[in-house]
Order: structure tokens, then sequence, then C-alpha cells
């Protein structure tokens, strides 16, 4: 399939890149992420690869867009405020780029979802915000053969990673389970700088741009983490678990599993 005219001139920045080039671009085209968490870390992941040309975005949240959102999750406006997170979403991605096809998902991503909803996509950006949707996410994409990026938010502070079947460290080789309700606050509780949302979401749309296209190095086996108070980016070297529940020789998690999340409410941040 050629590419238009117009996808020619739309694209022209990324075909003129000898890394990736008419053949590249086909391949975003041609490619389907899917975005779980339309917020903070969601939000310019979604944007990037909508402007990037990737073919099929799949996005999926349950909550609706808050006022408080607007401060960090960009492809929210105000007008948005009290719409569903998807469908807000969508509009700006198709008003960005026609040539995308998003599907939404407006709800939970759980136990008896999750499999179905990762079988169809090439690459998986987990965008959520608490520590059970994570691990959720994690073992459903191992359990699929599916490669997902990570990321994680709070304060001035982020890190990222990314696992593919049979390369490197999945999220439970590094943090096993879950840590006890409350042990640590969210960014309802904490704060969150919403430049570092973009900066992180950002970082996780390049890494499935890598994949789609198959240049570059992605963030197998390694741990990148940002501090924005110091400007410090570090990578550090992660390797896989050898009995890890999930990605080991002998796994025990066979099935996803839902977890309780914490609880979280504007009490709870007042007082932390």
């Amino acid at each position: 399939m050629a590419l238009s005219d117009a996808q020619l001139e739309r694209y022209s920045r990324n075909v003129i890149l000898k890394e990736i080039g008419v053949k590249g671009q086909k391949k975003l085209l041609a490619g389907k992420v899917l975005i779980v968490g339309a917020g903070g870390l969601g939000a310019p992941a979604a944007m990037y690869l909508a402007a990037a040309g990737v073919g099929v975005l799949g996005l999926a949240d349950a909550d609706r867009v808050d006022l408080s959102n607007l401060q960090r999750q960009i492809i929210h406006a105000t007008p948005d405020v009290g719409k569903p997170k998807v469908a807000s979403a969508r509009e700006t991605i198709q008003a960005l780029n026609p040539d995308v096809e998003v599907r939404t998902l407006e709800g939970l991503v759980q136990a008896d979802n999750v499999l179905e909803l990762v079988a169809d996509y090439d690459f998986v950006i987990d965008g959520t915000d608490n520590f059970p949707a994570k691990f959720l996410i994690n073992d459903a994409c191992v359990l699929a053969g599916k490669p997902f990026s990570h990321a994680g938010i709070i304060r001035f502070k982020g890190q990222t990673t990314t696992w593919v079947p049979g390369q490197g460290a999945c999220y439970r080789c590094l943090f096993v389970a879950p840590p006890p309700p409350d042990a640590v606050p969210t960014c309802r509780q904490a704060g969150v700088v919403g430049a570092l949302a973009g900066v992180l979401g950002s970082l996780q749309a390049m890494e499935a741009v890598k994949y789609l296209t198959g240049v570059g190095q992605l963030l197998t086996g390694r741990l990148l983490t940002f501090d924005a108070l110091s400007m410090d980016f570090r990578t550090i070297k992660v390797a896989r678990r050898p009995n890890c529940a999930v990605c080991g020789p002998t796994p025990t998690i066979l099935r996803p599993v839902d977890l309780q999340p914490a609880v979280c409410d504007l009490k709870a941040a007042k007082t932390a």
C-alpha cells in the first residue's frame, strides 16, 4: 500500500529519517497500540502516537474528566469536564489525525477482560496510576506474550521500563507484589508536577514507535528513572528474577487475578 500525497506530507519528518522512511511509516500505520489509562501518562502517549500515524489506538479508562485532571492530562480540555475520558481522548485524536482508528473501552480493565483486551494489539502502554492495575497489566501481557511499557510518576520523579517476550525483567521481577495498602501515597495524596507526566508518557510513546518500526534499543532489562528537580536521568540495569511468579521458568501465576486497589480520597490527601 502506497502512502498518499497527504500522508507523505503529514509524516514527512518521519519519512526523511533513514531509520524510519516510508517502510517504517507503513509499519506505524499498520500498528496497533493499546493504552490503558487516558490520564497523565496515557494522554501524551496517545497524542504522540496519533501524530506519528499509529493505525489503531485502543483506549481503556473507566473515569470521567475532572477539573483537577487538566493540570497534566493534556488530551482533555475544559469543555470536556464530565465526559468519559475515552470519549474526550477519542475526539482529540480524531481531530489531530483522521488516519487513526480509535477503539475505546469505557470501563475497568479487570482479570475477566484483560486477556481479551490485549489480544488484538501489538504493544501495550500501562498508563495507570495504581499498583493493582500495574500488576494486572504486567501479568496479562506476560501470559499473552505482548510487549508493554510500564511507567510510574509521583511528585517530581518518574520511572519507566519495557518488557518484550523473552527479553529482560518484567514488572513483577522488579517489585514482586504490590505494597501494603497506604504504604505508598498516590498522586492525589502526594501531588505530581504536570510536565513530568508529559516526559514519561512521551518516553512510553517513543518505546512503542521503536518497537513497531524495529529501530533503536528498547528499555528491556533497564529501568530509566527521572528526577525533574535535579534534571537527572539514570538508567539502571535490571535482571530477570529467576523465580518470578509470572515470567520465571516455573510460573505460579497462570491467569490474571484482580488485586484490591488502594483507597484514596480527598480527605486522605488533605491529611497526608
